[in-house]
């Protein structure tokens, strides 16, 4: 094979490859690919001893058919053969053709589609992996035994309505007390907090009404009286979920689960705050001060979760940030970060306050009977302008002389607004200096970065004291202790899980004419090239920070000289000179130096070349990244890196090496590729023309209830190194998980039917930048949780279907879909702390560890990875779960490939935690949030190694408004690039 090295492309060949058409009925139309002689070809899969290459998959309804796909040593047999099918595919019935196929080669398969339906049952695991050195880690897992008796569902019903779990659990824990001898047939139930209760056993009635009193817990005597009606619902069977277990039932009972799950919160529930599956409480760890008047609490994660060894309750540590139990004046002080409360605030600091602590409860300080009420309202004036009407109906007076001559208190901040209640026709005031917030309510907003940088320093915990914790807090709950646990049979053994791991060899890197051996997840860059060096003819460089030209200047000859020693081939000279602007006119300075490049290249003659690279040099003050993102990439068609002036300033070795990365892969180069796949040696990959994509979708912080979710695609563009992507982006309905604009079909009254979508695109641009068509699809989606598995395996594989039939009939590769999942609470941890043989410098496990065992599912296709290094804190290993495999992977196939590719990440030399098409596309569906109309905010600064998960983005939309607005469109000259990195 020859071969030629260049463009996006890389390395293409020349190889004993031939391009056949795909066998129709009817040829002529649903070509794709574009450009000139390749809008009918197909590829066929190199010939390969011991396993047929050669399945054409997947497809759904009208689009299902037979597509015969022979293997051959030699193309014009396979032309022969090929035309003989066709012909006889277009004569015969599908019976007779399959028949006469089978006769012509025996090599020949078929294969109904697989129907995509709701209840569409998950791929088994194809067997557990082998590769790899075997290893032993702990884990956070704790063995739970169950006697296996039925338990009763009941249905509660408590009136007048209570909307407080807490007031549930009050009511229903009196009601049980009191009537567990005389009614309840001596059984303890446990309560959800809302409208179900489960019993070991069933209660002596099918439905009964219970009068509860209730004391009030304000001082007084008074009594809050509640109606309870108890009725049988269903039995739930644990002989489902034991089957479930030993694999002799194949889907997950729930409910039994559910009910379980319930059995083990019951008294965490009430003993501490509750947030979803975790538990806060002082009692559980020390309390530590956040920016802004907040403060985080320490508590636990619990899950009962279904895996192989059977049930496992699944603990963690955990930390989450609360309101300081502060005067609300104290508050606005720190949220707002002033001093002096005696000025008047701006409107803008009012609707501020009012949005962070809206719904809040407060009570009251001056009162000898507490009061306690929610802030729904804040008056329009000061409260020192206020005034109400006295009882008497006529005479009125101000809220400040009420207090002054009821309370004997002297107002301090006349200038605040005051908490408002009541009726509008009858308000009541009430002075925030004299409301505190009310312990143990949690922060729902997003925090900011000084929030979080904090929370993690105060909860960041090496492996060692982060297992010793979890191990303290399973003996503090004293699980086999509880009523509960043993009034249902429970037992929980007290020492975590220790499983059987496997550490997967790092794969070889090449670089131009050298390569490299990553040890513990980590290389550098040091006596490297690239393994394709862009070309950069025409950059320039824009400074906004306060740096002086010479300071500028030298680092942008620095960043050269970088570049050029990396393999970049970099015109010394910029096409203008560098330019400092104002950093309150960003755009207009943006389209001025685009302008100027313009008339630089027509007075050179370069026509049809534009400006490559801009250098941007960021304020000192954050804020501005977003509008350069926006202006570059969406109106101008720039390319740009931005750095921070700090950076620039040191310009050290590691950070230039770094830029220059980024700068490389943005340009169309590429930093590095795996050796195996420049062999030909990478499986599943290597044997036929292959696309690699990632997908994720990123939602609008908390308290942005009407903003736009962002869904992003990206694919790969050079089979078969798989290093490069493409990436698009496009704005969906507010926090839709399902990404819409997969595939999609519109009706315009021009051109007729319209097809188009992400994967559409994706696909027709890999045949133009490669010249072959994909034959395998292996879809890494990040982003989904467990319980949205088969609404994304419905309408997501759905879509890449209909997108690949839609762009020539009987086109259909066969499809591998992976949920990529972070967000979860499993931790491995090695089995000596301190060895170094066995742990990173952390102290954590070594990267390439992986586990399919013990605490994986019982029946379907997933592994936990750990692909890193760690930096600090603990590791958590990622986990991949297979939804839909039309490529029939082997367990250590899909997991060597997946380890491979997170040591392929282009923005450093270290490998990554999750594969890197799923980080793509979470980099660029951020980068794409900076496009929406309005932003107002956010602080991440390229180069600096900060992961774009800390920005802060505002979306200036009304509320309720349901009207997803379009994203700008990238610019073509951009988009054919990586510009996201």
């Amino acid at each position: 094979m020859s071969g030629r090295i260049g463009g996006r492309g890389g390395l293409r060949g020349q190889s004993d490859r031939t391009d056949q058409p795909l066998p129709q009925a009817g040829r002529g139309r649903g070509r794709f690919g574009g450009g000139k002689g390749q809008s009918d070809r197909t590829d066929q899969p190199l010939p390969q001893s011991g396993r047929e290459l050669g399945r054409v998959g997947g497809g759904r309804g009208p689009y299902r058919s037979y597509v015969p796909v022979l293997s051959s040593t030699s193309s014009s047999s396979a032309d022969s053969l090929a035309a003989d099918v066709e012909m006889k595919l277009n004569l015969a019935s599908p019976s007779r053709a399959i028949e006469t196929l089978q006769k012509l080669s025996p090599a020949f398969e078929t294969r109904s589609l697989t129907p995509l339906t709701a209840t569409t049952r998950l791929p088994d695991r194809p067997g557990f992996g082998r590769a790899g050195k075997k290893i032993s880690v702990r884990t956070n897992h704790f063995p739970v035994q169950s006697t296996g008796r039925d338990v009763f569902h009941y249905d509660v019903t408590i009136t007048p309505e209570v909307t407080l779990k807490k007031v549930c659990r009050d009511v229903m824990n009196t009601l049980i007390d009191s009537n567990m001898e005389l009614y309840l047939g001596n059984r303890l139930p446990a309560y959800d907090g809302s409208k179900n209760i489960y019993s070991l056993g069933p209660l002596p009635f099918q439905s009964k009404d219970f009068l509860v009193k209730l004391l009030k817990k304000d001082g007084s005597r008074k009594e809050s009286h509640f109606n309870v009606a108890i009725k049988f619902a269903s039995k739930v069977d644990l002989y489902q979920l034991q089957a479930f277990l030993h694999r002799k039932q194949g889907n997950l009972p729930h409910e039994t689960l559910q009910a379980l799950e319930i059995v083990l919160r019951a008294t965490p529930s009430v003993m501490y705050t509750a947030v979803e599956r975790s538990f806060f409480s002082p009692r559980l760890g020390a309390k530590g001060k956040l920016d802004g008047g907040l403060e985080y609490w320490q508590g636990f994660y619990q899950s009962l979760r279904p895996t192989q060894m059977g049930l496992s309750l699944n603990i963690d540590i955990s930390a989450r940030a609360f309101f300081d139990p502060i005067l609300v004046t104290e508050f606005i002080q720190q949220y707002l970060h002033i001093r002096d409360l005696s000025r008047p605030l701006t409107d803008q600091d009012c609707k501020k306050i009012l949005k962070v602590l809206k719904g809040v409860t407060v009570k009251t300080t001056h009162l000898k009977n507490v009061m306690s009420k929610k802030i729904v309202r804040l008056s329009q004036q000061p409260i020192g302008e206020l005034m109400f009407t006295c009882d008497d109906g006529v005479q009125k007076k101000y809220v400040i002389q009420y207090y002054l001559e009821r309370y004997r208190i002297t107002l301090r901040y006349p200038s605040l607004p005051a908490m408002q209640y009541g009726s509008d026709s009858k308000p009541i005031y009430l002075p925030l200096e004299l409301c505190k917030i009310v312990e143990g309510q949690r922060y729902t907003k997003k925090l900011n970065e000084r929030q979080v940088t904090s929370l993690l320093m105060a909860t960041c915990q090496r492996p060692v004291h982060r297992e010793q914790n979890i191990r303290q807090m399973v003996r503090q709950n004293d699980y086999n202790n509880d009523k509960f646990v043993n009034e249902f049979g429970l037992h929980i053994q007290p020492e975590p899980t220790v499983v059987e791991a496997r550490l997967l060899p790092p794969p070889m890197l090449k670089y131009g004419g050298s390569q490299e051996a990553p040890s513990v997840g980590q290389w550098n860059m040091l006596n490297k090239r690239m393994f394709n060096g862009a070309k950069i003819d025409f950059w320039t460089c824009v400074n906004f920070s306060k740096m002086n030209q010479n300071q500028v200047g030298q680092f942008c000859w620095d960043l050269v000289q970088t570049g050029i020693s990396k393999g970049l081939k970099f015109n010394t000279e910029p096409l203008i000179p560098i330019h400092s602007a104002n950093p309150k006119h960003i755009g207009r300075a943006l389209t001025s130096i685009h302008s100027r490049c313009n008339e630089r290249l027509t007075k050179m003659k370069a026509k049809g070349r534009h400006l490559q690279l801009l250098l941007v040099i960021l304020p000192e003050v954050s804020g501005s990244y977003g509008i350069i993102k926006k202006v570059c990439e969406t109106e101008l068609g720039i390319v740009s890196q931005c750095c921070q002036p700090k950076q620039v300033l040191k310009r050290t070795l590691p950070y230039l090496e770094n830029v220059t990365l980024k700068i490389n892969v943005k340009a169309g180069g590429r930093n590095t590729v795996l050796a195996s796949a420049l062999e030909r040696k990478l499986d599943f990959v290597s044997d036929m023309p292959t696309i690699i994509f990632g997908a994720d979708v990123t939602h609008p912080p908390p308290g942005e209830d009407s903003s736009c979710s962002i869904a992003a695609v990206v694919a790969s563009m050079d089979w078969p190194e798989v290093t490069t992507y493409k990436g698009l982006v496009s704005a969906q309905r507010h926090r839709e998980e399902i990404i819409s604009d997969l595939y999609k079909e519109v009706d315009d009254p021009i051109r007729g039917r319209v097809k188009s979508g992400m994967i559409r695109e994706l696909l027709i641009s890999f045949r133009q930048s490669t010249g072959h068509k994909p034959r395998r699809i292996i879809f890494y989606r990040d982003g989904v949780s467990d319980g949205q598995f088969s609404h994304v395996l419905l309408y997501e594989v759905d879509a890449i279907r209909k997108a690949c039939s839609s762009l020539e009939e009987n086109y259909l590769p066969r499809i591998t879909f992976v949920v990529v999942q972070k967000r979860h609470h499993t931790r491995l941890f090695p089995m000596t702390h301190g060895d170094r043989h066995s742990t990173d410098r952390s102290g954590n496990i070594l990267p390439g560890t992986v586990v399919d065992t013990k605490i994986c599912h019982v029946r379907e296709f997933d592994f936990y990875l750990c692909s890193h290094s760690g930096i600090q804190g603990t590791s958590r290993p990622t986990h991949y779960h297979v939804l839909f495999d039309e490529n029939d992977f082997s367990a250590d196939a899909l997991q060597g490939l997946t380890n491979s590719l997170c040591y392929t990440y282009a923005r450093c030399t270290r490998s990554v935690s999750i594969v890197p098409p799923a980080y793509y596309a979470h980099l660029a569906a951020w980068r794409a949030r900076y496009y929406v109309e309005g932003y107002v905010e956010g602080g991440v600064e390229e180069g600096d190694g900060a992961d774009a998960e800390s920005t802060s983005v505002r979306v200036n939309t009304r509320e309720g408004d349901a009207v997803v607005r379009p994203l700008p469109n990238v610019m073509d000259n951009v988009k054919q690039f990586m510009f996201y990195c």
